[in-house]
C-alpha cells in the first residue's frame, strides 16, 4: 500500500523544510504539502477549509502514515507577544487561540480518523516550550503561552481517544526549538541556539522516528527529551 506523509503549513519556513526533508528521505511514496495557498487550502482562519481538506485527503490513494502540523502564530503586523497583563488584547488572544489551538484541534478531529487502523502512524503538531505551565518562570507572552498550553492538552486528550481504537498510533506535540524563520526571527537573541530550518527539520524527523506507542500524548523537544506540561 502506498505510504503517504502530509505536511500542514508547508508554505512556512519549517514546513517547507520538513516537506523537502521527507522527499529526500524517501520513506514515504508521496509527500502531500498543504498550506493556505495550496489546492485544497488549509487555513485556520477558515475552519471549514480543514474539513474540506480532510475530505480531499480521504480520497487519496494510500495510507496516511505521517501527519505533521507545522502551523503557528506568534506575531504579525498588528500583534506582538505581550510583555505584561497590561498588554492583553482580546482580538490578539482570539487569533492566537484560533491558529495555535482551535485550528489544530479541528485538524485532529478530521484527520485522525483517516489514519489506518493497522501499523505505525504518527500525528505530530508543533508546539513550543513556552507552552509548558511548569516551565514558565518569566511571564509575558500570555496569548502564545496559553494557546500552546491548550494545544498540549488537546494533544493529550486526542492521543487517549486515538489509542482506544489504534494502539500503534502516536499523537504528540513537538517543540522544534528556535528556528531561523519569520515567526521567531524578530525575537531571536544572543544565547539562544538558532538553527536553520533544514537542521530543525532533520531534528524533528529524527524525534518522530524514535517515538514509540508509549510516547503518544507526550510533549517533546527537538532532542527527543520530554517537556513537562
Amino acid at each position: 500500500m502506498t505510504r503517504l506523509a502530509v505536511v500542514i503549513g508547508a508554505g512556512g519556513g519549517l514546513g517547507e523544510a520538513l516537506s523537502a526533508a521527507l522527499l529526500a528521505r524517501g520513506d514515504h511514496d508521496r509527500v502531500i504539502r498543504l498550506s493556505r495557498r495550496t489546492d485544497p487550502p488549509v487555513d485556520f482562519t477558515d475552519l471549514a477549509s480543514v474539513e474540506r481538506a480532510a475530505s480531499w485527503l480521504s480520497r487519496q490513494a494510500g495510507d496516511i502514515r505521517l501527519v505533521i502540523d507545522a502551523t503557528g502564530f506568534l506575531h504579525d503586523d498588528r500583534f506582538s507577544p505581550e510583555r505584561s497583563l497590561r498588554d492583553l488584547d482580546p482580538e490578539h488572544m482570539e487569533r492566537a487561540f484560533l491558529i495555535n489551538a482551535i485550528g489544530p484541534a479541528m485538524l485532529m478531529k478530521h484527520v485522525l480518523p483517516l489514519l489506518p487502523r493497522d501499523g505505525r502512524c504518527v500525528f505530530a503538531t508543533l508546539s513550543a516550550r513556552v507552552g509548558s505551565i511548569s516551565d514558565n518562570r518569566l511571564g509575558g507572552w500570555h496569548s502564545y503561552r496559553a494557546s500552546k498550553a491548550a494545544l498540549n492538552q488537546l494533544v493529550r486528550g486526542a492521543a487517549i481517544e486515538l489509542g482506544r481504537r489504534h494502539r500503534h498510533a502516536i499523537c504528540v506535540a513537538l517543540h522544534p526549538g528556535t528556528v531561523d524563520t519569520p515567526l521567531s526571527r524578530p525575537f531571536s537573541k544572543s544565547g539562544l541556539e538558532v538553527r536553520p530550518p533544514s537542521k530543525a527539520a532533520a531534528e524533528v524527523l529524527a524525534v518522530i522516528e524514535g517515538l514509540t506507542e508509549a510516547d503518544s500524548g507526550g510533549f517533546f523537544d527537538h532532542k527527543g527529551e520530554p517537556i513537562a506540561f
